[in-house]
């Protein structure tokens, strides 16, 4: 059973909603051990002292620090789909596969331009508890598109797409170990100038394969392809 609390100390109270799926969901009851993540790569293991659907008690009896940290940095940044569904599935299997940091892309052709960033976080995080990640990626507000590409600073950085410029696999030329950042367009792609402001600010363009894939769809096959660059199944 994992939970997810801030500022944790030797003792801790759980939040309201953590406290009623432990008590009311779970049933767990005084005594038991469960384990709990800070979002910053701590995993704690703990015992419920006070079983309370609103404020449970719990003392911690362990941590492990930097709890499965990976070997590489990853950036995501999609442009949100018009179903936004499809947009919170993509965030909740990034975050289980393995990503650090998400931003929400404003383009040329995006169809969405709003997006709840309250229930994306709930996501995020209920993703992070679910693959027993103890670090939870950081999710950004929506951002323009050119303050986006001017802003950024990962050492190896990609804009996917299908135009017919001259692109490189990803998969080839992903690096392992490297801070990385990965962009996904909308359902009508980036523009041909939004790639080519990308270029020149030192992006390098990528296909993600053969397929012409669904936005949702490139940005898990993105991810994927970061984890597998990265855990030595490439050479």
């Amino acid at each position: 059973m994992l939970f997810f609390a801030e500022n944790i100390l030797s003792t801790l109270v759980l939040p309201p909603d953590e406290s009623f799926h432990c008590v009311k969901v779970l049933r767990l009851k005084e005594n038991d051990i469960v384990q709990i993540i800070d979002g910053k790569g701590n995993l704690y293991e703990a015992k419920i002292v006070l079983a309370d659907t609103k404020n449970s008690r719990v003392e911690i009896l362990s941590v492990q620090k930097e709890f499965e940290k990976r070997n590489y940095f990853l950036h995501l940044a999609i442009a949100p789909t018009k179903n936004i569904e499809r947009l919170e599935w993509c965030v909740e299997k990034a975050v289980e596969i393995g990503v650090d940091v998400i931003t929400p892309l404003l383009c040329r052709f995006s169809e969405r331009k709003i997006v709840k960033m309250e229930r994306l976080e709930k996501i995020v995080i209920s993703a992070a508890k679910q693959s027993l990640k103890a670090y939870i990626p950081k999710l950004n507000p929506l951002t323009n598109f050119n303050d986006f590409i001017l802003q950024s600073t990962e050492n190896q950085r990609f804009i996917a797409h299908c135009h017919k410029n001259e692109k490189e696999q990803l998969l080839t030329v992903c690096k392992k170990e490297f801070s990385t950042l990965i962009m996904i367009g909308p359902e009508g792609d980036f523009s041909q100038e939004e790639v080519q402001f990308a270029e020149n600010q030192g992006f390098t363009s990528v296909s993600l394969g053969q397929s012409r894939l669904r936005t949702e769809t490139a940005g898990i096959v993105a991810v994927h392809t970061a984890a597998v660059v990265n855990t030595n199944l490439v050479t």
